[in-house]
């Protein structure tokens, strides 16, 4: 199955966005820290160097991430130049707080009343921007919710008087190239739900953990790993927690323990977990 979610309302966000980085000092892109490049936008790429700006990348949720997985990610993007990569969970707000320190040495010369420091927060949806936009401005002042394209406008503030924040809706870009990351993004539910199919999203996640977190899977399902596949782990959770459909001569409902893994996965409940690593992407992208 090739998974593609483009909304309408993120053509207008895109345009919007590449109009407002001609007066943005710095671009805040928060990753997924469990998928970075999967979750990294292409297209906000494109018009950050475009323009030749440089990026704090937020490996957001890092508290749900394979620590040892992070690292390499981290070390992998402050290699790569203008961007400075930092590891951290946006509902902290002593971890928000490092945010415009961070910002600041990417663009020196903004640092006034005059030249006050201009920040934009970007990222696809339902990574974590709208946290970080309310916890640095101590206040609610974007929609937080467990659905993607939450914020569908453009929003600006000032931090203090040196600084000023935008905000900007969840962009995905018109086409995900590779199959593996659809399966990816809508395992960490970045896509709508009327775009996928939950026991198909979830029989790819559960053969990614059989082969990358088979620990994991069991101590929480008590699944063997042995002689079994993602459709297998599936069924044995159905069994495990007693969902079997009515009337059906005790089947096992796959679409409800499709859902308790979808869930448990997304909440950090299995354990931390890393979905790619930088080794796992670049043996992809040489596959494709």
């Amino acid at each position: 199955m090739s998974i593609q979610w483009f909304p309408g309302h993120m053509t207008s966000a895109r345009r919007k966005a590449a109009e407002a980085m001609e007066f943005i000092d710095v671009v805040i892109e928060v990753l997924d820290a469990r998928l970075p490049e999967a979750s990294s936008n292409p297209m906000i790429r494109e018009l950050r160097e475009h323009r030749q700006r440089p990026c704090l990348k937020i490996l957001n949720k890092s508290d749900l991430a394979d620590p040892a997985v992070t690292q390499a990610w981290l070390d992998f993007y402050n290699k790569q130049n203008g961007v400075k990569a930092v590891a951290l969970s946006c509902k902290s707000a002593g971890d928000a707080a490092k945010v415009p320190r961070l910002c600041q040495p990417l663009a020196l010369h903004r640092n006034s009343t005059h030249k006050p420091l201009r920040m934009m927060i970007m990222g696809i949806p339902n990574v974590g921007k709208s946290t970080l936009m309310n916890m640095l401005l101590k206040r609610r002042v974007a929609n937080v919710g467990d659905e993607p394209a939450v914020t569908k406008s453009q929003q600006c503030h000032n931090l203090n008087d040196h600084m000023t924040l935008t905000d900007s809706p969840g962009l995905m870009w018109p086409k995900i190239a590779h199959d593996e990351d659809g399966y990816m993004l809508a395992a960490i539910h970045a896509i709508g739900r009327n775009a996928t199919i939950d026991e198909e999203i979830a029989e790819h996640l559960a053969a990614k953990l059989l082969a990358r977190y088979p620990g994991l899977l069991a101590a929480r399902y008590g699944v063997d790993e042995k002689h079994i596949d993602g459709i297998g782990v599936v069924e044995a959770i159905a069994k495990k927690r007693g969902c079997l459909r009515q009337g059906k001569g005790g089947e096992p409902d796959m679409e409800k323990a499709a859902m308790i893994l979808l869930t448990e996965y997304r909440s950090g409940k299995l354990g931390r977990i890393s979905l790619e690593t930088p080794e796992s992407r670049a043996a992809m992208l040489a596959g494709q």
